[in-house]
Formats: structure tokens, C-alpha cells, sequence
């Protein structure tokens, strides 16, 4: 399948600093903040805008990664059922501003599933959405607040986005289906 490369490592690395700024700005500063990542590619994307915040502001964000598994709206439809992996919230999310982190943003439904998770766990001050990709094509009424790339695509192309600590490098690719 052709596929075309959108995001070189470099663009990555500068669409997550330029998050990582924009969530200390939004949100005036960093108390009360922590980051979690939706499984599988969300949980590294979190952990790497955290350690981006730590080396300009000097302030240790909690990362938590969640696995939306037992939330999908699709799951008594599927032919197959995806192992779930733990889910790991590493403080009381009451009262606190989390920043759910996924890798795509396409037609909500994730998100959703995501946010009826988190609210398991607490009612947060706040849900903030930070996407590394947002290729539109919304089914749900649902936005991030934190884009490092919109990239509208045709229903009949898929985005890859690979890293170096799921696929070994980064780079947001393309792929048309023929």
C-alpha cells in the first residue's frame, strides 16, 4: 500500500513541545495537571509533553495510561475482542485538570469511551483532549483542545503513526487502501 510521510521525527518532537507550552499556558501553569494517555501509542505521547513541561518549568507531571477496551461502544460487535491492559491512574484525579493523550483523533467515539473511563475514576476539575493527529471525519460532537497536526483525510486512508517505543521511529504516515 502507498503511503506518504507527513511527520518526520523533528515534526514530532516540535507538534509535542508546542503542546506541551500550550497546556502550561491554558491552564496557568502546572498545578493540579496530569496527563493520561490512551493505550497503546496515547500512554508514550503523554509521558514524552510531561518530560517536555519538566525540562521547561522544572515540575514533575503524574502520567497514567488507560486502556478504553471495556468502554468501546462497537465491543458486543466485534469478531474479535482486544486483550485489555491495565489501566494505571497514578493519583486521585478529583478536582485535578486531566489531559487525556491519544494519537488520533477521528471520529470521537475513543474519546467518548475514554471520558466515561476517566469519570470511573473520579469527577475531574476538567478533561482536555491533546492529539498528535487530528484527521477529522467526526461522528460525535467532540474537539481537542491540543492539536499537533490537523491532516483531513478521504475515508479510504488510514493514519500510521509510529514511535520509537511501539514501532522503533517516529514518523505519521499516510496510507492510502487500493
Amino acid at each position: 500500500m502507498p503511503q506518504k510521510v507527513i511527520l518526520a521525527e523533528e515534526d514530532i518532537r516540535r507538534a509535542l513541545t508546542r503542546i506541551a507550552h500550550e497546556i502550561v499556558e491554558r491552564n496557568h501553569g502546572c498545578d493540579g495537571l496530569v496527563f493520561i494517555g490512551m493505550r497503546t501509542r496515547g500512554v508514550p505521547l503523554a509521558r514524552r509533553i510531561a518530560e517536555a513541561i519538566r525540562e521547561f518549568e522544572g515540575v514533575e507531571i503524574p502520567v497514567g495510561a488507560l486502556d478504553i477496551g471495556l468502554y468501546r461502544d462497537d465491543i458486543s460487535s466485534m469478531a474479535w475482542h482486544p486483550p485489555i491492559r491495565p489501566t494505571i491512574i497514578p493519583i486521585d484525579i478529583r478536582g485535578k485538570s486531566v489531559i487525556l493523550v491519544d494519537d488520533v483523533l477521528f471520529t470521537g467515539r475513543s474519546t467518548r469511551a475514554a471520558m466515561d473511563a476517566i469519570i470511573d475514576f473520579g469527577r475531574p476539575l476538567s478533561i482536555q483532549l491533546a492529539v498528535l493527529v487530528d484527521r477529522g471525519h467526526r461522528e460525535l460532537p467532540i474537539r481537542a483542545d491540543y492539536v499537533g497536526k490537523n491532516m483531513p483525510t478521504a475515508m479510504d486512508e488510514d493514519v500510521a503513526v509510529r514511535l520509537k517505543e511501539t514501532d522503533g521511529r517516529d514518523e505519521v504516515a499516510i496510507i492510502r487502501s487500493d
